[in-house]
This record gives C-alpha cells, structure tokens and sequence, in this order.
C-alpha cells in the first residue's frame, strides 16, 4: 500500500487533454502497474516536491558553504535600536 492510497482522498482533480497526451499517459500507467489515480496522485506530488524543493531545501557547493560558515561564524554586531525594541515588552501578551 502507498502513502497515497492509506489517506483518505476526498478532493477531486479533472483535465482536458489531448488524445495523443491521454494515450501516453495510459501507457504509461500500464507500464507502471497501477491505476490512474494512483499515478496522477504520485507524479503530482513528484512533480510539487520538486517545484518546491528550492524553497525548503538548499545544498552549497563547498566554496559556497565555506563562504555561508565564514558569515554565521562573524560575530554579531551591536545594534542598539534592535536592542531596545527586543527590551519593550510585547504588545501580545497582557502585561
């Protein structure tokens, strides 16, 4: 059983596609073994991941890294005006 098929799906997704495109596609999950559901859901998500992947996750070259560690290993400046807005106390919280 996949991660998809153990949720509950309850929203619905539709298309229009070619016949050409819906031809392939059926090959496709012919070849893979399921169903088309199945390997909308999967490709989707594949598909969503990695659009997303540059938004959550991010991987340096060494140079790259070597120059990030050189900045977080500065130490911090003093800013005096982030000083006294971190000293007031917060106007979300009852005082």
């Amino acid at each position: 059983m996949t991660t998809t098929e153990k949720r509950q799906r309850s929203a619905r997704l539709e298309f229009r596609t070619t016949p050409e495109d819906r031809a392939l596609i059926a090959m496709a999950v012919e070849a893979n073994g399921t169903d088309l559901t199945e390997f909308a859901v999967a490709s989707l998500l594949e598909a969503s991941r990695r659009v997303l992947a540059d938004r959550t996750d991010f991987t340096l070259d060494d140079s790259a890294a070597e120059a990030w560690e050189a900045v977080n290993s500065r130490p911090a400046r003093d800013l005096p005006g982030l000083r006294g807005l971190m000293l007031r106390p917060s106007p979300f919280t009852a005082s």
